[in-house]
């Protein structure tokens, strides 16, 4: 007989509020009756927090200090009892529209691990063969000029950056068949350690350059050419989970162009091409898009990833913590954007001198100079983390990392902070427990 897993009040409300949204006459209600019937489903736990499950189909911990609402993954398991909430005290924000709740969730792995499966490689690999065979007269490089070289053409450049764009996290191990396609092509070594290559996130931005370049030198055809690129690999990137999300948005963005040439020719600069793609993308793709529209919320959720990624230990936001903390936060703005619980074990270990941890590695990696003042930084030794996470198998390690590092591109992209040549030192430390793995093939895990 099949055991039947205990009864959890998160999971129920979870499932309550879900069939609610999926149903049609969701989108007919007003916004106070939609607020209405959510506070009417918050959940209290025994040590007083409240929460509820709203919009981005992502649960939210009511903050008693200030009111506010953060992303919080629930400790599910935990005993929690339906109360009363007042709707007129929910905000809109924390309200579903219902297409929020369309978004499919992808995966948080890092490419650390389970690899790229063949069959999407060889794909690639066939359209960087055929892309590089492209004249850089034709397509000159307007944008990724620091990872290739002069003469590769833009086109190359396409696959590299849509790839990039399209990861939920671009950290790939030494033997990633992906990035050594790309070899002859760089310009010189990729940043990282002895194995991992811990990869920067390109902007949106600099995929639009490389077709609006082309239409402002009256190329058309060549602008053409470059967006179909970027579709022919979002299109095969569809096959992993870790790209999906924002392949199929970067795909909504780019199609109508290649079905309706000279869509794009109106807009004279690249900040207008980017606000039209962007205007493309359906709402039901919205969260693929915040790292662009919103870069706060998006920070906001990756942290909510890298929680709900360290599930397995004994104390989540714990655990969480200690990889915020290696941060570099020198305005003091990070603690704000935390949920209280969150705060409190980040504060702890601030009080106990042992944030900003990675704040002093400022590298020079090939190619990648980082320059502080005019003058270059020479590499700073390998900084220990606070404590030491262990999971439990290959797959969660790897989902861990996925969700640090892009919590750590985050994070950049709210303060500014340069994430280390070499990872976050919390990563770095987890990359070395499981780097004796490096061969292995395993099993997807999200």
């Amino acid at each position: 007989m099949t055991a039947v897993p205990p009864w959890d009040a998160f999971t129920a409300t979870e499932a309550q509020v879900r069939a609610m949204v999926a149903d049609p006459r969701w989108q007919g209600l007003s916004l106070p009756d939609r607020a209405h019937v959510l506070a009417a489903r918050i959940l209290v736990t025994p040590d007083g927090d409240r929460w509820l499950f709203g919009a981005h189909a992502r649960w939210h911990l009511y903050d008693p200090a200030d009111g506010r609402w953060h992303l919080a993954p629930p400790p599910r398991g935990t005993r929690a009892r339906e109360v009363g909430h007042a709707a007129a005290a929910l905000p809109d924000a924390v309200v579903p529209d219902g297409y929020d709740f369309h978004a499919e969730p992808g995966s948080t792995q890092s490419f650390i691990g389970p690899d790229v499966p063949e069959v999407l490689t060889e794909q690639i690999r066939s359209l960087v063969r055929s892309s590089g065979r492209k004249s850089e007269l034709d397509y000159p490089l307007t944008a990724f000029d620091e990872i290739f070289g002069a003469d590769v053409p833009s086109t190359v450049a396409a696959v590299w950056g849509t790839i990039m764009w399209c990861a939920y996290a671009p950290a790939f191990d030494g033997n990633e068949r992906l990035i050594t396609i790309f070899g002859e092509y760089l310009r010189r070594s990729l940043p990282g350690d002895e194995w991992v290559r811990w990869l920067p996130a390109p902007p949106l931005r600099d995929l639009v350059t490389l077709v609006a370049e082309r239409l402002r030198a009256g190329r058309s055809r060549e602008a053409l050419r470059l967006a179909a690129v970027m579709a022919d690999t979002a299109q095969i990137l569809l096959l992993d989970t870790r790209f999906r999300p924002r392949a199929l948005a970067l795909l909504t963005m780019v199609e109508p162009v290649l079905r309706r040439p000279g869509l794009d020719d109106p807009y004279e600069d690249d900040e207008a091409v980017r606000r039209a793609w962007l205007e493309r993308c359906p709402a039901r793709l919205c969260r693929a898009l915040l790292v662009e529209n919103d870069p706060g919320a998006h920070f906001s959720h990756t942290v909510y990833d890298l929680v709900d990624a360290l599930s397995f230990t004994p104390g989540p936001r714990e655990a969480a913590a200690t990889f915020l903390a290696d941060l570099s936060d020198s305005k003091g703005a990070l603690p704000e954007r935390l949920d209280h619980r969150l705060r409190m074990a980040y504060d702890e270990l601030h009080r106990a001198g042992l944030t900003g941890t990675s704040a002093a590695e400022s590298t020079q990696p090939e190619g990648f100079a980082v320059r502080t003042g005019g003058v270059s930084v020479a590499p700073a030794p390998v900084v220990e983390p606070v404590v030491e996470v262990a999971p439990p198998d290959r797959g969660s390690a790897a989902a861990v990392l996925g969700a640090a590092y892009a919590m750590g591109l985050a994070w950049g992209r709210v303060s500014g902070a340069r994430v280390p040549q070499r990872g976050l030192a919390g990563q770095a430390a987890l990359v070395r427990r499981i780097v004796h793995e490096r061969d292995d093939h395993h099993s997807g895990h999200t």
